[in-house]
């Protein structure tokens, strides 16, 4: 199975590329337009000259059976139409697209080509928030913050918020009926978000503060007089009475705890099925993104 890595940034070389250079059967290519990356990183894999491309042509002409897109978002539109309209199977990095209607027509491609399109939305697939899912959730509430870095809203919000805005719709257990966002922003820049979505007999809250003093991540679901509590994606604390942590073992590599090394083994795994993948659902987050990004842009004009 030739499976084909397009980006060789921070995100591949820390998270992916570790997963798929040990899966059997997988014959790893990779493509980076800067030479000496790809020179670094397939000398550190072992991987012959035959298996390092310089540009996207010459990886596609390999064969791919399957591709991981992990180059800046930016070009993800023209990468992912180069590899969809060859018919290799795509997973990519969120976002699709910065802009809503390049993800609308990405997908529409894939739909159009019968061709598995999937967007990394790797928490899903956390061990600690993949439990929660099992979890009574009247109310729940999400926190992703940062230390001194405001941003421009479109790029913040795609960039990192997404997350947020995608776990929630993972986790609410009903049809959506409310949405609500509040934002504070400076100078065109965005300092905190908040995302309310809301049915029946649930709340759901995500906050994204960048100016909190603290690099955090936490997760609470509660109901029935119950809390589940995920911090940083690493430690699970049950609150009924007496609370209960369940730590992250200490052989557990980091792909594993945040679900990316899960995601990706879904994906390939499907690919060997023959099994299509829609990025229908994803679409959807991205298109809650577009909400929120048009309530920032409201209040910061």
């Amino acid at each position: 199975m030739k499976v084909g890595c397009i980006g060789l940034g921070d995100i591949a070389q820390k998270a992916y590329l570790p997963v798929l250079a040990v899966q059997p059967g997988v014959e790893l290519h990779l493509q980076s337009r800067t030479p000496a990356t790809l020179e670094r990183v397939g000398d550190s894999l072992h991987l012959p000259a035959a298996q390092r491309h310089a540009g996207l042509d010459a990886l596609i002409a390999a064969g791919l059976d399957a591709a991981f897109v992990h180059a800046p978002t930016d070009v993800h539109p023209q990468i992912v139409t180069r590899l969809l309209e060859a018919g290799v199977p795509t997973y990519v990095d969120k976002p699709l697209a910065y802009e809503l209607a390049d993800s609308e027509r990405l997908v529409a491609l894939a739909e159009e080509r019968g061709v598995s399109l999937a967007v990394g939305f790797n928490r899903r697939h956390a061990p600690g928030y993949a439990q929660c899912a099992d979890h009574p959730r009247e109310l729940i509430l999400m926190q992703k913050n940062r230390v001194g870095l405001p941003e421009e809203p479109r790029r913040m919000i795609l960039d990192d918020f997404i997350h947020v805005v995608d776990t929630l719709r993972f986790l609410v257990p009903g049809q959506v009926d409310d949405v609500t966002v509040r934002a504070r922003a400076e100078d065109g820049l965005l300092h905190h978000v908040v995302l309310q979505l809301a049915g029946d007999g649930f709340t759901a809250l995500g906050v994204m503060n960048r100016l909190s003093g603290s690099t955090e991540e936490i997760l609470e679901v509660s109901g029935q007089d119950s809390k589940r509590q995920v911090l940083n994606l690493a430690e699970v604390i049950d609150h009924k009475g007496q609370p209960t942590v369940r730590r992250r073992g200490d052989w557990v590599p980091v792909s594993r705890q945040r679900g990316i090394e899960q995601a990706a083994l879904a994906f390939l795994d499907a690919v060997r099925a023959g099994k299509t993948l829609s990025a229908r659902d994803a679409l959807a987050s991205h298109e809650l993104c577009e909400r929120v990004v048009r309530a920032v842009d409201e209040r910061v004009a």
